[in-house]
């Protein structure tokens, strides 16, 4: 392992609420993870990490006018080569939020309210499945650019952006695996235009949202892409859990566009058509723990034998909520996947709180990689079949609001696909656990 000191890992600093309307606050969150029967392709068998993510926020507002800025510092230790360390798990010293923000009450008439944001931010937008800060994961997403927040008549309201994505830096696996110090880069080399408009439904607990996203992509002298241009578009409608009442969700995404057929500048444009749906409903039971149980359903296209490319692209969305933990795991994304689901979840107090949740997963399309494994099997013998996942999560608040303690467990029971793809990784099975405390001061 690694050399580090514990300075690393914690920078401190204590809240402060001033006067004058500045804002403090930090927090250190230690993660050891191991895996047995590693599902990707291309790693280690057997692997440990331990990964190491402080943040330190501020904010100063006065009046109408919002100051922010955000330090994130995430580094990992133990890896080898054949760990699977990105830059989803380093990013070192990187000023991920500095932005200056400015609300107008009543801009469009009374009782309407309007919220401009200006500088480096981050995202989560509606369900988080295709734009948000990313909080699983050792690294987030950030984005530089524009945000406007309205607030109209008749419970309407919309979120309009246009920014460009912070690539994360370095991306060469020594400089990674080191921890160096690189500075995230944005150009309009990769630009993420769009918004969504929500209505609430009767009773409040509901509400219709549409979102419309652009990803426009091209290459750069220091960076080869696929040259996605992409128009997503979705519609959910959900309720939110409220105990001794039903909940629900529905969300549909289609995707349209071109993207070339590998990083070769010369490779043939593909036209694009994929898409994505969510399916769940849930009961939450009154009682003391407030226990909910829901189904799921998850389905992303992957790409087929026609002309097309039809695999679904997630853009920026998070992953933890609806399928699996990142980390070393990271095997199931929203992409190439047929997942049915049944998840079950309790607070038994203020300070606990936890669930679980049973997963069959089936590939999309049989001649495609399975979701974010790249295991594959071209000519689609190998059946669809990847698997049946169970995982679960249980946090507890060992000092309330000062120290949280959390273990994270999977186990993925091997299908056909997974034994049989040329490539497949040996094993019938993968466990995957987790160990976190974060510390918040």
């Amino acid at each position: 392992m690694k050399r580090f000191s514990f300075a690393t890992l914690l920078l401190v600093a204590t809240p402060v609420y001033a006067e004058d309307g500045l804002t403090l606050s930090a927090n250190t969150r230690l993660r050891y993870e191991t895996i047995e029967g590693q599902p990707r392709a291309g790693f280690n068998e057997s692997d440990d990490l331990f990964n190491i993510r402080t943040i330190v926020t501020g904010e100063y507002r006065t009046g109408r006018l919002r100051l922010g800025a955000e330090l994130y510092d995430s580094r990992v230790y133990g890896g080898d080569a054949g760990t699977p360390i990105t830059t989803g798990e380093v990013n070192t010293l990187e000023l991920v939020q500095a932005y200056v923000g400015y609300d107008l009450p009543d801009a469009f008439g009374t009782g309407t309210k309007l919220g401009l944001q200006a500088g480096r931010f981050t995202l989560n937008l509606g369900s988080r499945r295709l734009v948000a800060a990313d909080d699983y994961r050792n690294t987030t997403n950030g984005y530089t650019g524009v945000r406007a927040d309205l607030g109209l008549p008749n419970d309407l309201s919309a979120t309009l952006i246009y920014t460009l994505p912070q690539v994360r830096l370095p991306d060469n696996r020594p400089d990674i695996v080191d921890n160096r110090v690189k500075f995230d880069r944005e150009n309009f080399d990769l630009v993420l235009w769009g918004g969504l408009v929500t209505g609430k439904l009767a009773g409040k607990r509901g509400a219709v949202e549409l979102s419309y996203f652009h990803l426009g992509e091209r290459d750069s002298p220091k960076l080869a892409t696929r040259d996605r241009s992409l128009d997503t578009v979705g519609l959910r409608v959900y309720r939110d859990p409220a105990a001794g009442r039903a909940d629900f969700e529905s969300e549909t995404i289609y995707q349209t566009g071109s993207v070339r057929a590998s990083l070769a500048p010369t490779a043939a444009r593909l036209d694009v058509s994929a898409w994505f749906a969510h399916l769940e409903a849930g009961y939450s039971f009154k009682h003391p723990w407030s226990p909910r149980v829901a189904i799921e359903f998850d389905y992303a296209s992957g790409d087929g034998r026609g002309g097309k490319f039809t695999r679904f692209d997630t853009l920026f969305g998070m992953r933890r909520a609806d399928l699996a933990p990142a980390g070393l795991y990271n095997a199931v994304g929203r992409a190439n996947i047929v997942a049915a689901g049944l998840r079950v979840e309790a607070t038994p107090s203020k300070r606990l709180d936890a669930f679980a949740a049973y997963r069959p997963l089936w590939l999309a399309s049989r001649y495609d990689s399975f979701s974010a494994t790249g295991v594959r099997d071209v000519s689609g013998n190998s059946g669809r079949f990847a698997g049946h996942q169970f995982e679960a999560r249980v946090r507890y608040w060992l000092i309330p609001k000062r120290l949280r303690l959390e273990w994270n467990g999977l186990l993925l029971a091997k299908g056909r696909f997974l034994h049989d793809a040329p490539n497949a990784p040996p094993g019938r099975s993968t466990i995957y656990n987790s160990v976190n405390a974060t510390i918040s001061f």
